[in-house]
C-alpha cells in the first residue's frame, strides 16, 4: 500500500505530466471556423442565414445539445433548486 507522500508523489507527477498536453487538446478560431463552414454548406446555407448561422457557430449559439450547465442565458433555475418533472 502507498503512503501518503508516495501516494501525494506520484499524483503531483501525473499532473505535471498531463498539464503541458492540455491546450493542444483546443480547438483554434480556423478549425472552429472549417467546421461552421462544413455545417452552413452541408445545410446548403446562403446569403443572410449563411452568416447568421457562423456567426452563431463561432460563438457557440447553435450546439443543438443546449447550453451548457453553467452556461448564461438558459431558463432560470426551478424554486428550492429542484428541477421541474418531465412530462
Amino acid at each position: 500500500m502507498l503512503s501518503h507522500a508516495s501516494r501525494t508523489l506520484f499524483l503531483t507527477a501525473a499532473l505535471i505530466a498531463v498539464l503541458p498536453i492540455a491546450p493542444s487538446l483546443a480547438v483554434t478560431a480556423k478549425e472552429k471556423m472549417a467546421t461552421c463552414k462544413f455545417g452552413a454548406d452541408d445545410q446548403k446555407l446562403q446569403g443572410a442565414e449563411r452568416t447568421k448561422f457562423l456567426k452563431n457557430c463561432m460563438a457557440n449559439r447553435n450546439d443543438p445539445r443546449g447550453p451548457t450547465s453553467g452556461a448564461a442565458g438558459g431558463p432560470p433555475p426551478a424554486a428550492g433548486g429542484v428541477p421541474p418533472p418531465k412530462q
